[in-house]
Formats: C-alpha cells, structure tokens, sequence
C-alpha cells in the first residue's frame, strides 16, 4: 500500500507540475493586459521589493526563475523563441547553468586527452573544433584549462540565439584569443568560412554538443552533416546531455549505451514533459541515432542530484565517438584471429559451459578478417553496424568485448585486489620464452604482469568471468602507459592517489575500453584511502586489522614487516601475533562458508576439499605457521605484508610494482603489453575460440577446485587443453588438496601428471603464500 501511495504522491506531483507549466503562462498572459488587477499589481511591487531586499547574491537565481518557468515567450519560430528565452538572462547563463549541467567539465577533460592520444599519433593533421550550441562560449573557457586554446588552429562557436553569442564575443575579446570564430547559424545548416576555399569532407577533427543536441529539431540532418565533415581517422565528436531511455532492444544495443542507461518508467514520463515545455527534447531517438551513426568510444550515463539529492535525479549521459569509417582492420583482427573468437562465442548464463548443441548468440562485431570453411557458414559472425566500442576505442586491443550476462552482474566489483599465488615459483617451472602464449586466470594481472616483465611471450590470454577483475588488470596496463613512476606506485603500491579521477579523465581514459572507463568513473573514490580494503578480499583486511586492535598487538604488526633479520620476524609472530590470530573466533569464522566466499573468495567446492583432508585449523596453522622463518617481508615476500598493512612498499611488492619492473612494461611504447588479451568468460569458451595447437603454456590457479567432483564441465575443459596445447606444452595448478580428484582426468585425456610441490607439514612452505597444499604440472607429450 506504501508502494501505491508513493506512486500516487509522484504523479500527483507531476500533474501539479505539468498543470502549472502549461497554464501559468498562459494566464500571465492574458492577466497582464487587464485592467482589473489592482490586487495584483499590488501583490507584484510587494514581491518586487521583497526581491530587492534580497540583495544580488539572488539576483542570478531570480532571474532564472523568471525566464525559464515564468515569463511568457510569444515567439512561433527557432530563432526567435531562444532570442526570447535567454535575452533576459544571457548575462547570468553560466552562473546559474552550474548545477544544471553536469558533465561539461568531464566531457572536456576525456575530450582533451582523447585528442592529445589522436594528435600524437598523426601530429600534422589540422586541429580544427566546431562547438555546436556553444552559447556564452564557457566549454571554449573550461577546455582551456585541460587543453590550450592556442593548441587549436582554429576554433568556430555555433549558435543560433544572438543574446547568448553576444557573451561569448565579449568572453573572448577579454581573453585576447584570435582563434575563434563566432558564427550565428542554424545548426543543422551549419557552415564554416574556410569551407567556400576547401572540400567540406572530414576537414574537422572536433566537434562538441554540449546540451544542445536536445535542443535542436532537425537533430537527423545535424547528425548526418557532422559525418560528412567529421575526419574518418582523427575526428572525435563528444556529446554531454540530458536523455531518457528504456530497456535497449538487443544486447549489442545495451552494451554500446553502456552501464545504469536505462531509466525507470517514472523518470522518462515526468523528465521528458517536464523538458518539452522549453522545447528540449528528452526521447530516445536523438540518442540512439548517434550511437547508430557513429562508433562510440567512451559512454558514461549519470544522475544530476540537482537542488535536492536523491530526489531530483535528472539522467544526463557523456559520450565520445568516432566515424564509422575509421579504420578498425587492427582490432577485428585482435578479436576474432588473435582471441579466438571466429565462432562467435559468447559468455554463459552460469557457470555451466554451453554446449555445441545449444543455441549461441552471436557476437555481432563486424566481418570477420578470415573466411572459414563452408561447414561453418552458419556460425558466421552476423554483420550488424555499428560494431562495438571495442574497435573505435584509441588504444591498444587489450580488452575482448563482451555481452554482460546474468553471471556478470552478480560480481559488483572484484573479488580480488591483489594475486594471491607466488609468481616466482611459476617462472621456475614454466620456462618461458618470446616464442610462447600463454592462458592464464586474470585475478588481479600481478602475475600475468610478472610473466610479461620476465619473459615477454608472445601472447598472454587472460580469463575471468569477473567482469571487475578485467577492469582493474586494464586499468594497470593503461597506467603503466600513461603514468609516471610516482603516479603508478602511489596508486598501486601505497594503494592510495587523491586526485585518481584527474588522471583518469585526463590521462588514462584514452587507453582504457569505456566499460572499464564507466566501472572506475563509478568507482573514482577506490583510491581515495586505502585501495586494497575495496573489493571482496578487503573484507579479509579489515577484519585482520580489527583482530589485531584488540589483541592490541597493531605496533608488533608494524615490527613483523620492517624486522631486521628472520629471527625476529619469528619471533615477533610466535609471540604477538600468532596467538592473535589463530584463536577460536578467527577459526570460527574461517568455518563459515559464506565468510569463506565473501572475505577470501574460497568457493564451497574448495573450503570442502580443505575439510576433507583436516580440520580448518590444522590448514591455517601449516600455512601460516613456517612463513616467518622462512621468508623476509620486509625484504621481497609481499603478500603478507600486504595483508597486514594494507600496502606495499617500495622493497617488498610485485615485479611489476618495481621501478624495473614498471620500466620494462613501459619501453618501446609498451611493447611487452601488446601481448595482453582480456577475455570476459569462462575458460573453456576462450579455449574453444583458439586454435589447435595455438597454447603452449597454462596458469589456471585454483581454478579447477571450484569445481564439484565428477563434474563433466571438468572432463570438457581437459579435453579442450588436450586440443589446443601444442606438444610438449603444459598447464600449471594449485589446489587446496594435497591430492586433487581432478589429476585422475588429466591422466585420462593422455596428459603426463607431476606433483611440483606437496605440503607435508607446518614447517616446510611451498612458496612464499604457502595458501596451497599442492602444485601441479600436466603435459601434453604427443
């Protein structure tokens, strides 16, 4: 009933609204020609010196007030409505629009450093930026501070309404800028001077609309004249306004529009009527319209939390996209040759593999660079235009696109900030060379990262069906390239930058994919405090720093990670803190499932195989008990030091976290990444994309413990290794058992199956996790 009465209180308060802006004009109207409204001329000189009393400090809101819900128009055409609307306030435009209009400031930011990535790549093309509906010319002013004014060789302001250009003509005048052209046109005719000397076609390489495209009738003929002039390989078009959207037709549709576009019934009724009273248009087809024309690069959909927070929820969108045209050879080639995916596959609902026999949709990204056999003409990758953000995006072909699925949306961020497995003991078996590729899971890429450092193979396959993890191993690689030293250590080493969302905007964004742009713009406060207490895993750390606050032990905590000598990092843990936390209630907790799951990411399937060979315990005591005296935290055994202070430190962390390390992945323009390709899926879907004897190394981790015994999923996926490993290839595992029921498989499929390390006790660790109580090796020897 609550729900109904809600319901009813908003439209009542829509139709109040809806009745107040469609009379109340017309009523000013006709009641201030009467000459029977004494009262009320009376009512105004008393409102009038209420005003006054006010001082200026209201004078710009009043004044908006006035002219955008009160005063009446009485215009029929265009021109004249805007000239009506905006003379009267022209002057307070900008200091009243603020709150309004969210998104100019980030749309010129994202804008800013896309161009810098395009000017770098072809430095004598001519930079040339049309604003359409620039108005006052305050974007000119704001992308002043993110990208020079005097960068551009030209620059031309477009509007239609001549109180609003007369602003921008005085802005610039004081400014002394020599470069801008000042044009009052109807935009869908827009027309630049130099075109009467040159061929119109692909001669801009920018162009804005910045709360304009609303406004615009004939939105198809603006659209269409800005492809014809837009430059195919160096043009970049961005757009910021208000739109409505319902739920999108297909999922190539959904996954261009990006993440949260959709909105509730409620808010596209009430937002697209209350809009239409000052003719801005709030339906869906200008917005779809763009995504269709053009390829789009970076999507971000917000909600305007204006006047009142949570209430007043205005959606608005940022969008940045190139032409169709451009040339996308290199990424159809990334996607469908080098990740495996000439048959389409696509991502499951679960975690069950599909089935050859079941029906899969297709992936429509375009036409496929290869012509298969006849026999597989019915798997053919459909040619759908536009293709995905994938293949317009300015970087390089790290991250597959993807359909988000059920299973995506049940990981609302990653579960693991951090790689949890030893890299070290890998490199020692797995004999790596430039001539090797490589799949490997994606977790947080720390290890993925250290093999590239090392070895830079040939290919690095990367897989998680955690969306999330994807994100955050793109955001490492697009860091490494875009940042300084300093920058990279500070987020991902100290686990902490107050100003990520700058260098997000300003630098990073251009390389990464607009999914995992719209994830950390979302998450744009991960690197606020303490980076590694986000995520799931961080619920382990925070818990670890309750423990020891009252154990009261948080100094020794501190003395284990800087101790001088293994004998006092012993020492400090047999007597501080290994009595802090290995007591009933820490052991207690461990018992639980879903803490299991939630704090450590240990599935059912894996916490069981632990319990089958001992008590939680006795596993805790043997992992943890011989690393103190084994291993120094203060000098390159950094996982637990993680853990305990919530960072790394500049002698204890990942290769990659190295100033080596950092510099390896970053030479010759970040050739060693060019390796990377993030797949979103599951792994026997990417395997079954590749080609035979296309692998000749494996990392799965622990990957197989998720599984339940017996399970044919396992029996598949073996079998899909056995195709695609060339011989002599081999795949590498961990396990919680000492003897894991999946090796009996390997052994079957014809795999040579080698223990590489069994935990026998509490005093001997495998590696300086020690989490595991076996490593594994299977080859393939024919």
């Amino acid at each position: 009933m609550a729900t109904v009465s809600r319901a009813l209180l908003l439209i009542g308060s829509a139709l109040v609204i809806y009745i107040e802006r469609r009379y109340v004009r017309e009523a000013i109207t006709y009641w201030t020609g009467s000459s029977t409204i004494a009262a009320f001329i009376l009512l105004g000189c008393s409102l009038t010196a209420f005003i006054l009393a006010l001082g200026s400090t209201l004078r710009p809101q009043l004044k908006f007030i006035w002219h955008c819900f009160i005063r009446p128009l009485r215009a029929s055409d265009q021109r004249t409505r805007l000239d009506n609307f905006y003379k009267g306030q022209a002057d307070v435009y900008d200091a009243t629009r603020s709150g309004l209009l969210r998104g100019r400031n980030t749309m010129l930011n994202l804008s800013a450093s896309h161009i810098r990535t395009m000017q770098a790549k072809n430095p004598k093309q001519r930079l040339i930026w049309v604003d359409i509906g620039g108005g006052t010319g305050h974007n000119i002013e704001l992308m002043d501070k993110h990208l020079p004014v005097s960068s551009f060789d030209a620059i031309y302001l477009i509007d239609l309404c001549e109180p609003l250009l007369q602003v921008a003509r005085e802005r610039f005048a004081k400014r002394g800028w020599t470069n801008i052209t000042v044009l009052c046109q109807d935009a869908s005719e827009f027309a630049l001077p130099e075109w009467a000397r040159s061929d119109p076609k692909g001669s801009v390489s920018f162009i804005t609309l910045s709360y304009s495209l609303s406004m615009i009738p004939n939105f198809y003929t603006l659209l269409d004249r800005i492809d014809y002039v837009l430059s195919p390989e160096n043009g970049l078009l961005s757009v910021v306004d208000f739109y409505t959207s319902g739920k999108q037709p297909s999922l190539h549709e959904k996954a261009i529009g990006g993440t949260s576009k959709e909105c509730g019934w409620l808010s596209r009724w009430f937002w697209q009527i209350w809009f239409d009273f000052d003719h801005v248009s709030l339906s869906p087809h200008r917005r779809d319209y763009l995504e269709y024309k053009f390829g789009t690069v970076k999507t971000y959909n917000g909600r305007n939390r204006f006047v009142i927070p949570f209430i007043v929820r205005i959606p608005y969108y940022i969008w940045l996209g190139r032409s169709r045209s451009c040339d996308v050879s290199r990424f159809c080639h990334a996607f469908e040759v080098e990740g495996g995916n000439m048959l389409g596959n696509s991502s499951p609902a679960s975690f069950t593999t599909i089935k050859d026999s079941e029906t899969i949709p297709p992936l429509e990204i375009g036409e496929p660079v290869l012509n298969l056999q006849a026999s597989h003409a019915d798997a053919l990758i459909t040619v759908t235009p536009p293709l995905s953000s994938f293949h317009y995006h300015l970087g390089k072909p790290w991250r597959l696109p993807y359909y988000e699925q059920a299973i995506h949306q049940a990981f609302r961020t990653f579960i693991y900030s951090f790689t949890w497995e030893d890299p070290e003991v890998d490199m020692k078996y797995l004999d790596l060379s430039p001539e090797d590729s490589m799949l490997v899971i994606t977790s947080a890429g720390d290890n993925a990262l250290h093999y590239s450092i090392a070895a830079q193979p040939k290919r690095i396959h990367c897989v998680d069906m955690n969306p999330c993890q994807g994100h955050l191993l793109e955001l490492k690689l697009a860091a490494v390239q875009a940042l300084e030293y300093k920058d990279f250590f500070s987020m991902f080493g100290n686990g902490h930058h107050p100003k990520f969302r700058a260098l997000l905007d300003s630098k990073i964004a251009p390389l990464l994919s607009s999914i995992a742009y719209q994830f950390w713009h979302i998450n744009d406060d991960a690197f606020f405090k303490a980076f590694y207490l986000k995520g799931y895993s961080g619920w382990a750390l925070r818990l670890a720093r309750i423990v020891f606050s009252v154990a009261g032990v948080s100094k020794d905590v501190e003395a284990l990670c800087s101790a001088g000598s293994i004998a006092q990092q012993e020492q400090i843990w047999r007597e501080k803190l290994r009595p802090a936390l290995l007591n009933p209630v820490v052991i207690a907790l461990l018992k639980s499932p879903i803490f299991c799951w939630n704090a450590l990411g240990v599935p059912l399937n894996q916490r069981r195989m632990v319990l089958d060979e001992g008590s939680m315990y006795e596993f805790v005591r043997d992992t943890l008990n011989p690393l103190p005296s084994t291993y120094s935290f203060k000098d390159g055994a950094y996982f637990y030091p993680l853990t305990l202070l919530g960072h790394y430190t500049s002698s204890s962390c990942p290769e990659y976290l190295t100033r080596s390390g950092f510099q390896a992945l970053k030479a010759n323009n970040g050739k060693a990444t060019d390796a990377f390709r993030l797949h979103t899926d599951s792994i026997y879907n990417v395997l079954r994309g590749l080609t035979s004897w296309s692998l000749t190394r494996a990392v799965i981790m622990d990957h197989l413990d998720w599984f339940s015994p017996g399970s044919k999923d396992v029996d598949d996926e073996v079998d899909q290794f056995y195709r695609v490993l060339s011989p002599g290839g081999f795949i590498l595992w961990r396990s919680a058992a000492r003897k894991p029921w999946y090796c009996d498989v390997f052994e079957r499929k014809g795999f040579t199956v080698t223990a590489l390390g069994v935990r026998k006790g509490p005093e001997v660790p495998l590696d300086r996790v020690n989490m595991y109580a076996s490593f594994w090796r299977a080859m393939k020897t024919t």
